[in-house]
Formats: structure tokens, sequence, C-alpha cells
């Protein structure tokens, strides 16, 4: 039944409200007025209030009390209403208009935010506009990172929740692919949200837990993410880096360590791991000469101590046996930079890379004769007056007949094969020092170097130079020294690795020694564990072969006594 219905502006203040006709009698939340109130002020009313007029005039309210207070309340002098004839169906119309009435979808309404920003409304103008907190307008935005064929399911009504909506919207799309594969439902049944959440969730370590500041952030590059389904009191932020972020909290911890502190590591349950034979001290106010072990939770990367004793030293043991202070404190070993297994592999490695530098480089004949002489007061060399030694078969080929030949070439490559076959950087007893190191520096051998990132090289580095070979390829401490290195193999796949104390140049101190006669290099004692093996299990006295260590071999002395006694047998001769 058509009905003529007239727009009126008027004074909201001069309309009339009988309140036994309000269906609503149990009045709305003052947060729901609150929103109201906020859009109505911002975007205005979409659809004016409804009123019928009485036969005498008067105008009674069908339709829209709530917009009338509200625009009274925002102190309107105007107001645009709907005025129609009276008719048996009004109180109908009261009250369908307050029942029938759907909520959008949370799909639909993120949709509608969407198409809005692109119109540049900014998110707080649209949370105006809507009356709702920003935050809710970014927590709806989250939808725009879910794979459609989720948000199509989310659409239909199944909802995930809040905290199982942000794991999913924190994932990428190739991962969410996958694992909604394996957890869609079939037909008409709904999604386990639980599972499909689970199967993306990601170790999450929270800003809250940090001990580090910007500088360790910027250098780890940790991002933190804001976690918009959070409590709005709390610091909410995380990441889900955990190696950059125990990395970070690690590096912190070094550059912060109190006097009597010391860093020690977690068990695989997160518990603490005290020293040997320390004991734990449960007194709130720890005794003088007491240490505090600070170590890293695994699980949520925060920074715990726990004070410990350390055993007190035996009967007869000074202060310098105990510890070298006077706590009493007995310091574990500290392990060096590199074992001896490790000094000696970078001995093999500059051998071969000296003996490839000197076939392929253009030496001049300067350098040439300069590295003879070098090669000559190598510690491997002895002058001796016997015939037929290997050096001695060499350098026939340029003096067949007694006569040395005047073929340059010929006397260059003879030279070669000389300085081949007497310079080595060997750590043994017949290795030539420092001279060959001189020698490989001279020609640039350091490129030939082999790439030192393999497992078996890795293993000869204390955790402290492992972790710094690491830091400049980019990979970041692992929690384990065995999961480092994989890391760094892996990382160093296609790159030549060459680690700055096995290239050929001497230090100051190195070169100080070359003029003290003889140089040998010395056995690292403190690479030795009390059971004769170093922390990989390798022996520690005699390596891997069983060979003694550096030139003290049971006959060395013997050799050189038998060629002392050659020497002084033919100057009796003579």
């Amino acid at each position: 039944m058509e009905q003529n219905i007239e727009l009126r502006i008027v004074d909201p203040k001069t309309l009339k409200f009988i309140d036994n006709r309000d269906p609503r009698h149990i009045p709305a939340d003052r947060m729901a007025d609150a929103a109201l109130k906020a859009n109505a002020k911002a975007i205005g009313f979409l659809q004016p209030p409804l009123f019928s007029q009485e036969e005498d005039g008067s105008l009674t309210i069908i339709l829209g009390r709530r917009r009338v207070r509200t625009a009274i309340a925002n102190k309107q002098k105007e107001l645009a209403i709907l005025v129609k004839p009276a008719d048996p169906l009004d109180n109908m119309r009261a009250v369908s208009e307050n029942v029938i009435r759907a909520p959008m979808s949370p799909v639909d309404l993120w949709r509608s935010i969407e198409s809005l920003a692109s119109e540049n409304w900014t998110e707080e103008a649209l949370a105006t506009a809507f009356a709702i907190p920003v935050r809710q307008v970014r927590k709806l935005r989250l939808l725009g990172n879910i794979l459609p064929a989720i948000l199509e399911h989310i659409g239909r009504g199944d909802m995930p929740s809040e905290r199982e909506l942000r794991v999913i919207a924190a994932a990428p799309l190739s991962e969410q692919t996958e694992a909604w594969e394996a957890n869609k439902p079939r037909k008409k049944a709904e999604v386990s949200w639980c599972d499909l959440a689970r199967a993306l969730s990601k170790h999450e370590m929270f800003a809250r837990n940090a001990k580090f500041g910007e500088k360790e952030q910027t250098a780890f590059g940790i991002v933190w993410i804001e976690d918009l389904f959070a409590p709005a009191n709390e610091d909410s932020r995380y990441t889900t880096d955990a190696e950059a972020f125990l990395a970070a909290q690690r590096a912190w911890l070094e550059a912060n360590l109190p006097e009597n502190g010391e860093i020690i590591e977690a068990d695989d349950y997160g518990s603490a791991k005290l020293p040997k034979g320390a004991e734990r001290v449960w007194s709130s106010k720890p005794a003088e000469g007491d240490r505090i072990g600070f170590y890293i939770a695994p699980r949520d990367g925060s920074v715990k101590d726990i004070a410990f004793r350390r055993p007190t030293p035996l009967k007869g043991e000074n202060s310098a046996t105990a510890g070298g202070d006077d706590s009493g404190a007995i310091p574990s070993k500290t392990r060096p930079d590199i074992t001896n297994k490790g000094m000696e592999m970078i001995g093999e490695m500059r051998t071969e890379a000296l003996s490839a530098a000197l076939t392929q480089s253009e030496i001049s004949d300067q350098t040439i004769i300069g590295l003879l002489l070098l090669a000559l007061s190598a510690d491997n060399v002895s002058i001796r007056t016997n015939d037929s030694t290997p050096t001695r078969s060499l350098v026939a080929k340029i003096a067949e007949g007694g006569k040395l030949t005047s073929d340059t070439t010929l006397i260059r490559s003879v030279a070669v094969e000389v300085l081949r076959n007497t310079l080595n950087c060997k750590l043994k007893y017949n290795g030539s020092g420092l001279a060959a190191r001189i020698a490989g520096d001279e020609i640039g051998a350091d490129a030939e170097l082999p790439t030192m990132a393999t497992d078996d090289f890795l293993s000869t580095l204390s955790r402290k130079a492992l972790e710094q070979l690491g830091s400049g390829l980019g990979v970041l401490p692992r929690q384990r020294v065995k999961e480092t290195r994989v890391a760094i193999v892996e990382q160093a796949r296609d790159t030549r690795v060459v680690l700055p104390a096995a290239h050929f140049a001497l230090s100051a101190e190195e070169s100080a020694k070359f003029s003290q006669e003889p140089y040998r290099y010395g056995v690292n004692t403190e690479a030795e564990a009390d059971d004769g093996t170093d922390e990989n299990g390798d022996l520690a006295e005699f390596g891997e072969s069983g060979e003694p260590p550096h030139g003290e071999t049971e006959d060395a002395g013997e050799a050189e006594t038998s060629f002392e006694d050659d020497e002084a047998e033919q100057g009796k001769a003579a």
C-alpha cells in the first residue's frame, strides 16, 4: 500500500517521545551510544528517523529514537526526518526494525574497509566513522593476508578465534596453501582452526623479554611485529626470528656481565647447567666468592640467573692453582681459538698453496734469488758435505758435465723445483718455519689457499672463533656449536673461506721471532684436555696420526747427532 511520505527539517529538541510505545525499554549500553554519537558526528545519519502524524497534527516517533537523542547530544540545530500518516502497522515496524537487522560478516566488513582505504581513508578516519578502535580496524585488515580459499570459508560463517586468525595471517601464502591442503574440511564440515594454526605457528620471542637495545636489534636484523590481539596495556611486540633474538641476548649478556657473573648454558629442559662440581647457593644473599651464573632460557629467550659456589680448593693448593684470585674459584680451561690439529691442517694447506704459487706466479729473478736465500735459512735445511741429497739431484740438471748451464730458463725452472721441494709450512720437525711464510706472502700464495669452510677444519675452532667467522658470513650463532658449523658450511658452499689467522703474512711478534735461532712452533698446551684430548676428542699430545707434535720425534735428536758425527768424520778425513 503506497503512502505519502514527507521529508522535513526540524530542530531535534522540539520532537516529543511517547515512551510507552518504545519497544526497547532496556537502553543500549553506553559504549554503543558513544559509538553512534561518534559515527553521526563523522558522517551524519544515513537513514532519517521515521514519524507518524496524528489527526491533531502531532508527531509520534516510529523508528529512530537513539538517532534523535544522538542529534541532541551532538548539538545539531537541524535534523532530517520522514513523516507519514499513522496506520496500524507502525508498532510492527518499530519492533521489526530492531529485530531483523543482521550484523555484517567480518569478511564483508574487511572488504568494505579495504575499499574505503583505496579511496584514501586512513585507519584513524575509518575507526572514527565506524565508531570502533583503530586496533579493531587493523585486526580486520589482517584478513588481507589470508589465503583466498581460507577467506572464502570464513565468509560462510566459520570464523577462527582471534589468536588463530593472527597466526594464520602472519604466515606466508605459500605456507598457508600447504597447511590448508592438509587441514581443509571435507564437504560441509567445520575447519579445525586449532590444527591449522598449529601447523603455521612459529616460535615467538617477545620484546618484553629482551635485555638488548636498539644497537643489538639493528646488528642482528631483528624486526618487531605487533601482536594486535594482545591486551592493550602490555608490550605485545614479538619476532619469529628466534635465532637472531637469542644471539642478540647473548651479545648483550657478554657486554654487560657483572664482575662476579659467568655465562652458563641451559639444558634441554631449559634449566641451568652448572659448571662441573659447582653447587647451587639457595640463600637469598650469596656469600663473598660465590658466582652468579647467567643463562638464556631457550623457550622464551629471557635471561635468567642462578647463584652457585665452585668447589673448595684442595689442601695445599694456593690461590694461583685454584683460580688465580683470592675468591678460591677454579676457572675452567679456556680453549684456544685454533687447536693443535687445526694449526697442523693450516700448515698443510699453506704448503700446498705455496707450492702452487711458486709454479703459477710470475716471479722476478731478483725474487727467485731472495727466495732461495730464504730457503737456505729455513729450519728444515742442513748444510751437509755428504753426497746424493735430493736437492743435489735436482740441481744436477743445470750442472751436467760439471759445468753450469747458461740456459736461464732451465736455471729458473730448477730453482722453482728446489724451492717447492724445500719450503713448506708443516708443523713437523721438517717444516721450514717462518721462512716459508715470508716466501708465501711475497708471491701471493694466499690466493692458492683452499676453502676452510669444512666440518673437519671448523671442528678445530673454539666457539668464539667459530662465531666470529660465521658473523662475517652472515651466519647467526646457534645454541649448539655443531649447528653453527653446519650452518657455516652450508652458507659457504659456493664460497672460498680463508681464516685470517691462516694467511701467510707474519704478525709483529712472529717477525721478531724470525731473527731467533732456531724457531719452532710450540705445542699449544692450553688446547689439551685432562684426558689427553681436546674439545673435539682429538688426540692432543700426538694428533690423530699418533705422531709426536712439532719436531718432538724420538729420533729427531739422533738424526741431528748423526749429521754432526758425519761432518766430524769428514773433517778428520780432510
